[in-house]
Parts: C-alpha cells; structure tokens; sequence
C-alpha cells in the first residue's frame, strides 16, 4: 500500500471532518442566537475543551512554515501558511466549513502541497483561533474581513478553494471584490446552488441546541457524512465541541442566484457530492452547468458531503488540472 493509499484509507474513516453542514442552516443560526453582537464561548471551560480538541486534531496535519493573526475591520484572523513542493507557484488558500476550523483540511494538504504553499483560515466568527471584534452583520461584511485578510498576504492573488460554508463564503468574496482570487474551487457548497433541504434542516434542529447531549450532534454530523461514524474521531471531536460551546452570532448566508453566478469573473471549478444531504445533487450540478457556461463541473457520484476526506487525491488531481492551465 502506497503513502497516498494509507493517506486515503486513514482520512476516510475521519471523513466526519466534513460536516460542517452542521450549522449552515439559516434557521439553526437564528435558533441559537443569544442577545451578544458577536460570537463567543459559552464560557471558559467550554472554550478550553475546544481547543484541547483542536490541538489534538490540528496533531495530525504538517507543521506550519508561519502562524500568522492578521488583523481586519471585524477581528483577528488565524492564518497558517504551509510550504508545498513548488514554492513559485501561485498559493492555494483553504476556507473550511461551518464549525470545523483548519484541521478539516488534514486529509487535502498533503496532495495540494505537491501543487505549491498552502495557506488555511479558521473562519471568522466562527469555533476555531480567529477572534471576532465586530458584528458581521452581512455579506458584504462576511467579503470585507476576508479581502482584508488576502490584501495582507504577499501575494498578489491564490487559488481559493471553499468547502461547505466555506465554498459560498469564496462565492461571495468573488462578487464583492475578487481582486485578489485566481480561481475558485467549489467543494459541494451550500447555498450556492441550490438551498438546503427542508429535511436535512429539520434534523439539524436538535444538533444546534448546546444544552442536548452530544449524541444527538454526533448523530446529525454522522448523517452528513453518508452514516459514517464519528465516535473517537479527533476532528470530529473538535467539530462538536465547537457546536457545542461555541455561540455563532452570524446573519444567514444569501443564497447565490443564478445571474449573480453567471457574473463571476474568476474560473470556477465546482466538485458536487452525489449524496450530498445539503442540497438535491442534481439540482445543484444542472444550476452548476447552466449558471457557469465557463466553468467545470465535477460529480462525484458515491461521495457524501465528507467528500474532502473520502476523495482527497482525487480532489488534488482535480484542482492540479483545472489551477494548472492557469497560473
């Protein structure tokens, strides 16, 4: 068995890293909202125990080449720069999914840093080491801290890859200012191109309410991640001490309409997962294929919305073709 197949193997049974579906409902947001402007812990020992988790998850991934917290108008955003294999070509930049923090992406950075550096962000606002200052109180904020975290970079432009909540928060960085963006890869995103189920909205309900015991979290990140175990999974544990004690004061996501994707200037790369349960599946690839007459569209057709943890090297061999031809 190669290095990449015991990658592979190993990061399929923690393809739980993936649910950050877990919060992105609009109605989840409104349902655990607490009366402070930004988000927070709950207190100091749920905030502990999160980061416990995060360091243990955080373990398994490549040390950091730099660490950096860069200041914005909304906070402080924790960046972490990895060196890749090719350091003269252009960086990729990695926006997890909703709860899930940076190391989400341990199954993914080996195969991109082949392509070149990588940096990652823990979201703003979100469980994880950014720290919001300031209210986000809607998409053009969500745009703004991020073009401010790109513009402190020394590059002039990376690849920006977005998974889940991270793909729509790429999305919408790109129609209020895509100055710095090369190009844009779409790892099964929600609200995007399609909303979220009225069924799959309906289970996240118990998930969103702290005060219910963690199998009940469990359950529904287990559910998005196609009935994969999550028990005694390092990222899976962070993920739900994140939901778990973290209070997300953040305005539901706008769904993309159709003409405002048809208007995107950077190429896009969208990935659908085939049993994705955070939208219809075909649904979002027609929307995909009708909206972006310039992009790709990749299907995976037995992938769950885990799918960065279940097909890494094919998402790397993906992002190498289509980021390839436009460098």
């Amino acid at each position: 068995m190669t290095d990449s197949e015991k990658r592979s193997r190993r990061w399929r049974r923690t393809r739980t890293t993936v649910v950050v579906a877990a919060l992105t409902a609009a109605g989840i947001a409104l349902l655990v909202r607490t009366p402070a402007p930004i988000g927070h812990w709950d207190d100091a020992a749920g905030q502990d125990r999160f980061r416990a988790a995060y360091d243990t998850a955080f373990a398994a991934l490549p040390a950091p080449a730099r660490t950096l917290d860069i200041r914005t108008g909304h906070g402080l955003v924790r960046v972490y720069r990895f060196a890749g294999e090719r350091p003269a070509a252009r960086p990729f930049l990695l926006l997890p999914g909703r709860a899930s923090a940076t190391p989400v992406w341990a199954a993914n950075l080996p195969g991109l840093l082949e392509l070149g550096d990588v940096y990652t962000v823990d979201l703003l606002g979100e469980p994880g080491l950014s720290i919001q200052e300031r209210p986000i109180s809607g998409d053009a904020d969500h745009a703004a801290w991020l073009h401010q975290t790109l513009a402190a970079l020394p590059e002039d432009a990376v690849h920006l890859v977005g998974l889940s909540i991270g793909g729509w928060t790429a999305v919408n960085l790109a129609l209020h200012d895509p100055a710095h963006i090369a190009t844009l890869t779409l790892i099964d995103p929600v609200h995007v191109f399609d909303d979220l189920p009225l069924g799959t909205i309906v289970r996240s309900l118990p998930a969103a309410l702290p005060w219910l015991p963690k199998s009940w979290r469990d359950g529904f990140n287990s559910y998005t991640a196609g009935g994969a175990p999550v028990e005694d999974e390092p990222v899976a544990a962070m993920i739900e001490a994140g939901m778990r004690h973290y209070r997300l004061e953040l305005p539901a996501p706008t769904r993309i309409t159709e003409d405002r994707l048809a208007g995107l200037r950077p190429p896009v790369l969208a990935i659908i997962a085939g049993r994705s349960v955070m939208h219809d599946p075909a649904t979002a690839v027609a929307t995909a294929e009708r909206a972006l007459p310039g992009g790709t569209v990749r299907v995976y057709p037995d992938a769950s919305h885990a799918l960065n943890g279940e097909y890494p090297d094919r998402i790397a061999a993906d992002i190498a073709e289509f980021t390839g031809a436009r460098r």
